[in-house]
């Protein structure tokens, strides 16, 4: 008896979610994919990660590896037909007191790429850049700031939505519903899944990319196999950062409009960076927040997980005092003291699946056969949107390089995450 014909189900549409289904569809034109998301893709507001007005398209990494792989996106973002209309590049503004500027420039110059439009500044001469709007910025003990004038943004939810019809139009099938299980065979392997409504759907194999809610959907899966090693353990923590928007009029839009990202690192101590995107269309701009915080939650097993608030929409628009607070420090570290009186709204929290060692999970699961995860952007994920995909295909293929198959493994070795600045470290309940 032949085997059957590969069938793919992609639990999440989201980046990894929706870049996989768009690569599988390309490749294998006349396959069975299958797209599975908790909201439509035409919905007003959903709850992945992915949905945002803009989100920072760069390369500047001090890790080679993702280096390398952001310059391989960043072709894209500015090559392809169906990336293109999305993308602007902005420039980055990046405040750091850790050397980081010269760590970058050195891995573009290892990796053949030009360095051209790239500076490391003194702070006197980066203040004067871009009409000085960063000029009130907090400077404190840094040396040098990185400006890359080619580093940029990107319209999130309509690059997301594009992506989704363009695989719709090549044949994926798109369901909306939450899956509630996962579907197995008599030999155990995993065949696909079950949602809400009971509506099952199969395939050879199933791929979860479902970001912050993976560990609270695999609990599920263990309690009701009896098999723990279905848990995600260690390998991701299900976490909170906040965003907020301040609309601008048409004189401050004016002699904003060509802002560039900021990235401020300053001051350290508080955790993770903090920063803004250039303004969107209807001249909003956005900020992020350095606290970055967990849900943890009994589960039904009695497990203690993070997760996000168990509601339709995660309860992302309700955002206590503390992390509003948050925003308005982002913004004075960024703009200074004129930002003061703005009016920030639109508050958001964006949930995340982050890793200890803040790399992606693109790998089999390893309790049986025919499930796959590929998630965990970590803060850092949605650039790689238009190539992310290609990996998650090798990977299925058994063809993924060996530095990204030890990376990105299911079971490796996890590092102390005292290091870890998207390590989140406080509890949402007590923000």
């Amino acid at each position: 008896m032949s085997p059957p014909q590969p069938s793919y189900v992609i639990v999440g549409a989201g980046v990894f979610g929706t870049s996989t289904a768009l690569h599988l569809i390309t490749r294998f034109p006349d396959a069975s994919v299958t797209l599975i998301d908790r909201d439509a893709p035409d919905a007003a507001f959903r709850v992945a990660a992915s949905w945002d007005w803009n989100k920072v398209v760069r390369a500047d990494y001090r890790d080679p590896v993702y280096c390398r792989l952001a310059l391989e996106a960043e072709d894209v973002w500015r090559g392809d037909a169906l990336w293109r209309p999305f993308y602007r590049e902005t420039g980055i503004y990046w405040i750091s007191r850790s050397g980081f500027a010269h760590e970058v420039l050195d891995n573009y110059a290892r990796l053949g790429r030009s360095t051209e439009g790239l500076y490391a500044l003194p702070v006197a001469e980066a203040r004067r850049r871009y009409g000085g709007v960063f000029d009130e910025a907090d400077y404190t003990g840094v040396e040098k700031v990185l400006v890359n004038t080619t580093s940029g943004c990107a319209d999130a939810k309509g690059a997301l939505r594009a992506v989704i019809e363009k695989a719709i139009e090549l044949g994926v099938r798109v369901v909306k519903a939450e899956v509630e299980a996962l579907e197995f065979a008599e030999d155990g392997n995993c065949v696909g899944v079950r949602t809400k409504e009971g509506e099952r759907h199969t395939a050879t194999h199933t791929i979860l990319s479902t970001g912050a809610f993976t560990p609270k959907l695999l609990d599920r899966v263990a309690e009701s196999t009896g098999k723990n090693e279905f848990l995600a353990g260690d390998r991701m923590v299900a976490a909170g950062t906040t965003t907020g928007l301040a609309q601008l009029d048409d004189e401050t839009a004016r002699e904003f409009a060509q802002m560039p990202v900021c990235i401020q690192e300053i001051p350290p101590e508080r955790g993770a960076s903090n920063g803004s995107l250039p303004l969107t269309s209807d001249n909003k701009l956005k900020w992020w927040g350095q606290c970055i915080f967990r849900n943890t939650q009994t589960m039904p097993s009695g497990r203690q997980i993070s997760t996000p608030p168990d509601h339709t929409d995660y309860k992302q628009w309700s955002v206590p005092k503390g992390l509003v607070e948050d925003i308005e420090f982002a913004s004075k570290a960024t703009i200074g003291k004129r930002a003061q009186s703005w009016n920030i709204t639109e508050h958001r929290i964006c949930w995340e699946a982050v890793t200890p060692s803040e790399d992606f999970i693109i790998s089999p699961h390893a309790a049986c056969e025919g499930l796959y995860i590929a998630t965990c952007g970590s803060f850092h994920g949605w650039k790689f949107f238009p190539i992310i995909g290609k990996y998650v295909v090798q990977m299925l293929e058994g063809k993924l390089e060996p530095e990204l198959l030890k990376r990105w493994a299911w079971d490796r070795e996890l590092p102390d995450v005292s290091k870890n600045k998207v390590w989140p470290r406080r509890e949402l309940r007590d923000l």
